[in-house]
């Protein structure tokens, strides 16, 4: 009775805690402090300079935690593999709706007709962010990597480039499935960074309300590209030498089953 009477009061702390202002959650684990940020890659204008509290925790904090530091990583748009026409890829369907959206993108299909899956993915997801008026150089993690290095912070990197390009490139069929999803949920993906903007401008999730976000990936990516770099990523911190950190990840880890924080809380 004693522990669960101690665990409905640590979910109780959980749910009600006083927000910060943009999303982010205060992790203790046995020998470190974890101020937890749910960061969004690209954002906009009005999204700088960040909050004065994040730069506070920031300046306190003993080092930055980030997925990969960006700041000094090579486009993964510069990958010149050849792969069949898309047209032999896609069924017909999805072959239209990627016309549709790169005449909508300005995106010269040409160009990107014999390019890997994942990768005309990634250019489709990074040029609606741009039509959406999001930017790289104002994404959070962007942003905290800037402070970091004019605070003298470490910096610590969760995975690093090269891991995250790699995943990328071990996705089946050269990523297909990706680029489907991406088409498939082309408004849900538009209205879900509208949402998280509106996290940082506006108000910020509390836990309770984590479980009604949209879903963008199917199964087997949810499986590949959030669960099993959650449960990487709690091996990673609870490793950390003892002391106060910020870690940064992509505001979609900090929510829904098998998210990060309740990774880290497990007993």
């Amino acid at each position: 009775m004693g522990k669960f009477i101690r665990d409905l009061r640590a979910c109780w702390r959980r749910i009600w805690q006083e927000p910060c202002g943009y999303p982010a959650l205060d992790i203790t684990l046995p020998h470190c402090q974890l101020h937890l940020v749910g960061s969004i890659h690209m954002g906009t204008r009005t999204m700088q300079p960040l909050p004065e509290a994040l730069l506070a925790r920031l300046a306190q904090a003993d080092a930055l935690i980030v997925e990969a530091d960006i700041t000094n990583a090579a486009s993964p748009f510069s990958e010149a593999e050849v792969c069949a026409p898309l047209a032999e890829r896609l069924t017909p369907q999805a072959f239209s709706d990627l016309q549709q959206r790169c005449e909508e993108l300005g995106i010269d299909a040409a160009r990107v007709e014999t390019l890997p899956a994942w990768q005309v993915a990634l250019m489709l997801q990074a040029q609606q962010a741009q039509r959406l008026g999001l930017h790289a150089d104002c994404g959070i993690d962007y942003q905290l990597l800037r402070a970091a290095r004019q605070q003298q912070k470490p910096i610590i990197e969760l995975e690093g480039a090269e891991t995250q390009l790699a995943l990328l490139k071990s996705l089946p069929d050269n990523g297909l499935p990706l680029l489907l999803d991406t088409l498939q949920h082309w408004q849900v993906n538009a209205r879900l960074l509208q949402t998280m903007i509106g996290w940082w401008l506006a108000t910020p999730p509390r836990h309770r309300d984590r479980f009604a976000l949209p879903d963008t990936f199917s199964s087997g990516l949810n499986e590949l590209l959030m669960h099993q770099r959650n449960r990487q990523w709690q091996q990673t911190l609870r490793q950390l030498p003892p002391g106060h950190y910020v870690v940064a990840v992509g505001a979609l880890h900090l929510y829904g089953d098998g998210n990060l924080p309740d990774l880290l809380q497990e007993k």
